[in-house]
């Protein structure tokens, strides 16, 4: 079954019991028995809900994982995912990764005894450095939120697997229409579905597939424990999100391509990050490890006021803390989603006040060519 017609036909498709062809808002917290312990496949909605599950069994098709799980949020996810390790407990991380993530590992689950080392993935001997006697798994992020690194997901896996650790791939920014992990050997996915899997800003969420009948184990005792479930309204917003992901995935790239190099070629631009671009120095990786280049650009005009000068005369662009939607959406990563990162930090990285990041939609591009031409002049 080709990608397209997957998004259509993964899954739980329609209900059985009325031959409705989009699966039911099961609106329900809790289920009839027949006898104490005897119910037909559900108890009560924590644990699972016939909607919650028709979405689950989907994104483990897409992602040709053992098991799929639905959160109430991309960090949910993330922050359930830490929670199948223990105080004492290390784990590598890619240090460009989402500010929110850095803060979850910084602030919250270090007060737990669980240790991180970020260092940059992209180089695979900076990994095989970090690891300790204690490191139980390699969380990658790519490509890197804000700066676009790509990592070799394959190789990285093949050091974890020799180590005995875990490999964990955030796949937000490329979904599974673009890059498939555990096929090359990632043990487990996490989306913030909320972006690109939604598609259209009206959905927060977040998924996990795990490549195991043992992690799907371990996770769904967690889930059920924490309750950081999604709702059913949710996930049939989701689902129905995510039957377009390759028609909108293709026009995010198309658009892409042309913008990072209308950017790439103009004065006022100092520097861009697009793996699309043959000069980004990702760019064979990508080629081999994805099947697109993304909707995401990063580039740098030089300071903040040249930013905000930028934001103000944008017509097209939403000035937004998302990405992944079908309108442009454009932000400024010091201030906005990394600004959870201390100053000094995020200019280590290369993360600048002047730069800006987009989240190329899927209107006309001349529209769009044509805005970003007015607002650089």
């Amino acid at each position: 079954m080709r990608a397209k017609t997957k998004l259509i036909h993964a899954g739980i498709v329609g209900d059985k019991a009325t031959g409705a062809v989009s699966t039911p808002i099961y609106q329900v917290s809790t289920y009839k028995q027949d006898a104490v312990g005897k119910f037909k496949g559900y108890e009560y909605s924590r644990t699972g809900n016939p909607t919650r599950h028709a979405l689950e069994v989907f994104i483990r098709d897409l992602e040709g994982g053992a098991a799929g799980f639905a959160f109430a949020s991309g960090m949910a996810a993330t922050s359930s995912i830490m929670m199948l390790f223990s105080k004492g407990d290390h784990v590598i991380i890619t240090d460009d990764v989402y500010g929110g993530t850095f803060r979850v590992i910084t602030k919250v689950l270090n007060r737990f005894g669980i240790d991180a080392t970020f260092v940059d993935s992209s180089n695979i001997s900076h990994v095989e450095n970090a690891i300790l006697d204690n490191t139980k798994a390699i969380f990658l992020e790519t490509p890197t939120n804000p700066l676009l690194k790509i990592t070799d997901i394959e190789a990285i896996a093949k050091l974890a697997k020799a180590k005995g650790l875990l490999t964990i791939v955030d796949n937000t920014f490329m979904t599974p229409y673009f890059q498939q992990p555990i096929a090359l050997g990632a043990d487990i996915v996490v989306h913030s579905a909320t972006k690109y899997l939604g598609g259209h800003s009206d959905v927060v969420a977040g998924l996990v597939v795990v490549n195991s009948e043992q992690l799907a184990e371990d996770l769904h005792f967690v889930q059920n424990s924490v309750g950081a479930v999604l709702g059913p309204q949710d996930a049939w917003l989701l689902m129905r999100g995510m039957k377009t992901l390759g028609l909108r995935m293709e026009e995010h790239h198309t658009n892409a391509q042309r913008i990072a190099a209308f950017l790439n070629n103009h004065h006022a631009v100092q520097k861009v990050y697009y793996p699309g671009l043959s000069d980004h120095p990702g760019h064979e990786l990508m080629k081999k490890q994805t099947t697109g280049y993304g909707g995401m650009i990063s580039f740098d005009v030089g300071s903040e006021s040249k930013a905000d000068e930028l934001l103000a005369k944008l017509r097209y662009f939403t000035l937004a803390e998302s990405l992944g939607a079908v309108e442009s959406l454009i932000s400024v990563p010091a201030r906005m989603t990394h600004a959870s990162i201390p100053r000094e930090r995020r200019l280590e990285l290369g993360i600048t006040d002047g730069l800006v990041r987009i989240s190329v939609g899927i209107e006309d591009v001349e529209d769009l060519l044509e805005d970003l031409t007015d607002a650089l002049a």
